[in-house]
């Protein structure tokens, strides 16, 4: 399937390494602007400055949605392949991947049917808007739905 603009609620940004391993001093509630990696393709071109993203962390340790945020610009070369401006907002408890597994619309997701697929993934409305219920206020969630 070909994305379209009106496809993408959010992009999800994927990492092997936890926020402590990318900024140990890194707290919950506490905003970073990173750079993250992306693979060139077509997708790119649908990506702009504040759209709403997400940092999924893969792997068995804690995979899930650990911070949330949006994009600071569009996708740019960055000298070894490409890469795309973020902020992000650390939750203080992800939403486990085994939350959203267990959710009818979330577990439809690439990030979830596909998890070795590369960067940037996405969301769809129903999809983000499960995971931004489960964020909730306890977890710091820095906007409404």
């Amino acid at each position: 399937m070909r994305l379209t603009e009106d496809d993408v609620a959010c992009w999800v940004l994927k990492t092997t390494r936890p926020p402590a391993a990318i900024d140990a001093g890194w707290r919950p509630g506490t905003a970073r602007s990173l750079t993250r990696c992306v693979r060139r393709s077509y997708r790119l071109d649908l990506m702009a400055a504040g759209q709403p993203c997400l940092l999924w962390l893969s792997g068995r340790d804690r995979p899930g949605v650990h911070a949330l945020g949006e994009l600071t610009g569009g996708a740019e070369p960055d000298g070894e392949g490409w890469s795309v401006p973020v902020t992000f907002t650390l939750l203080a408890e992800p939403v486990a991947r085994a939350e959203l597994v267990v959710d009818l619309v979330a577990r439809e997701a690439e990030v979830i049917r596909m998890p070795a697929g590369s960067n940037p993934s996405w969301l769809s409305a129903g999809q983000f808007g499960a995971v931004l219920s489960r964020a909730g206020e306890s977890r710091l969630r820095p906007w409404t739905a």
